[in-house]
């Protein structure tokens, strides 16, 4: 019941408007009457708050994306650096891994791959390359690809030069991110989720877009 004056009420019907009428009665309304023009200003608070977010996470999907097609890549050029190594004389297991390592201690100020994976903080079973983001991927690409290209391009032969040679090339990558102003690649943070982690969350997300379309 509601006062009509001179003392007389009527009764009146409540209606509980859904959000959206609640936006397009606010958004359509007189905004010089107080609740009008609050209703406008929350509005207009929480729809900025909306694109803020949604940016945020667009940005987080897109380094996401990057992570996963470096590190897609990187997987590819090892491969082809595996096989280029080996014609330049690198075959044993342990030889290419310490060939490996002075590509590492290039790009990475001295440290090999076990002194990465202690600065970085990672646990035993996880892989340094599989959680790097997409700067540190995106600069160990680079190193492979070029050490792969100059070894075969000059035709290398020999283990003491092919790890000279990656030492020299990722020595390189370190000082062009230097001369750019980038952070050294030792101090770039880990990614808490893996590589692996990331493609199976990916992957299920675009399995339940397919079935929703």
């Amino acid at each position: 019941m509601v006062s009509i004056g001179s003392g007389a009420k009527r009764k009146v019907t409540d209606v509980k408007l859904s959000r959206y009428a609640c936006y397009l009665v606010v958004q359509n309304g007189d905004p010089t009457k107080p609740v009008i023009a609050s209703g406008q200003t929350y509005f207009a608070i929480q729809t900025r708050r909306q694109e803020l977010a949604d940016n945020a996470a667009f940005q987080q999907l897109k380094e996401d994306e990057k992570r996963l097609f470096l590190r897609n890549e990187l997987r590819e050029h090892n491969k082809i650096l595996v096989d280029t190594a080996q014609k330049a004389g690198i075959e044993a297991t342990y030889d290419f891994a310490a060939f490996q390592n002075h590509g590492y201690k290039g790009l990475y100020g001295g440290l090999d791959a076990k002194g990465i994976h202690q600065r970085k903080g990672l646990k035993r079973n996880q892989k340094i390359l599989d959680h790097m983001g997409s700067s540190e991927l995106a600069a160990n690409l680079f190193r492979a690809t070029q050490t792969e290209d100059k070894i075969r391009r000059d035709k290398i032969k020999g283990k003491t030069k092919a790890n000279q040679t990656h030492f020299n090339v990722g020595k390189k990558v370190r000082e062009t991110i230097k001369d750019l102003g980038g952070t050294m690649p030792e101090d770039l943070p880990k990614v808490e989720k893996s590589a692996d982690t990331l493609r199976k969350e990916l992957n299920k997300l675009s399995a339940e877009g397919e079935e929703n379309e």
